[in-house]
């Protein structure tokens, strides 16, 4: 998975390669991976968001869409 995709956080995955591999590996994911796996994968496109969120089981992140524009929701951590 790491040599096709970067790894920013633990189980969040940006792909860094063509749009076709990147293809091909989410979907090789969501064949062989367990729903419990909770793996966030983020492809780009050549096309305006200019990217595609992709999910595995439950995730740490909570995912919203919001007029088409899939966004993750971060909460702040009080001081």
């Amino acid at each position: 998975m790491k040599l096709w995709f970067v790894e920013p956080r633990p189980n969040i995955f940006v792909s860094g390669v063509k749009d076709s591999v990147a293809k091909t590996v989410i979907d090789y994911l969501y064949k062989h991976c367990p729903p419990e796996s909770g793996i966030v994968m983020f492809r780009s496109l050549p096309r305006p968001p200019g990217y595609e969120v992709h999910t595995t089981g439950p995730t740490r992140k909570a995912l919203t869409e919001i007029c088409g524009l899939q966004l993750v929701i971060e909460t702040l951590k009080s001081q």
